[in-house]
């Protein structure tokens, strides 16, 4: 797990070298297997091939081509999962910078302290009004913001814990849900949570932030970074 950013470069550098090298060896020896393989089965046929019907030129020059071309597939591959493995611990050290960073991700929690919560919503479209409703954990509809209209895309809000009653909602865990209208129809609109990343974690898929008490997320699942 990575936690800061010091020594991150170094450590990514060597990690993508040793990498590197295991799929090149590994490769390689592949390559000279296959090779070993296909040498033997020529000259085996060559030793047993018929005096009155030997093998021709083209014969062997085609099983040679085929060799050449399995050959290159394989160098192929090894480039491709060496660049992979590249790209992946670079993306891992590049979201090192994150950490301590408030982020956007899908979820609909919103974590209310001293009268300060944020929450987001992400519009495909635009919307004539938008509405947020926030509930307690039973269920029951503590506030609701209208937010007006608003453009298609990622919009952060922030909710003071003021209650449709006047008081003060209790420092906690809520949820909340959102309706957009466009033209007087539903559209689509999705929640998004607001959280801390902590840590990053690199894996063979990529970069995993570790975003508190929301769990880990892709890189890719990160909507807005605050």
């Amino acid at each position: 797990m990575v936690n800061a950013t010091q020594d991150a470069g170094s450590a990514a550098a060597l990690i993508s070298s040793l990498n590197t090298a295991k799929s090149s060896a590994t490769s390689a020896s592949s390559a000279s297997e296959t090779q070993d393989r296909f040498l033997k089965l020529l000259v085996t046929q060559m030793k047993n091939q018929d005096p009155l019907n030997p093998l021709d030129n083209a014969q062997v020059t085609s099983q040679m081509a085929q060799l050449s071309t399995v050959s290159g597939i394989d160098k192929l591959n090894s480039t491709l999962q060496a660049l992979s493995n590249s790209m992946s611990m670079s993306q891992s050290v590049s979201a090192t910078g994150m950490i301590g960073h408030g982020v956007l991700v899908p979820g609909s929690a919103i974590n209310l302290a001293n009268g300060q919560a944020l929450g987001g919503v992400e519009l495909t479209q635009p919307a004539d009004n938008l509405k947020v409703t926030i509930q307690d954990a039973a269920g029951k509809i503590v506030h609701t913001m209208q937010l007006g209209a608003q453009s298609a895309g990622v919009l952060p809000f922030a909710w003071d814990g003021q209650t449709d009653m006047g008081t003060t909602a209790a420092n906690g865990s809520y949820k909340f849900t959102v309706e957009a209208v466009l033209a007087g129809a539903k559209t689509d609109a999705s929640t998004l949570a607001f959280g801390m990343v902590n840590a990053v974690t690199p894996g063979a898929q990529g970069a995993t932030l570790d975003v508190g008490q929301l769990g880990g997320f892709a890189l890719s699942a990160i909507k807005q970074v605050m």
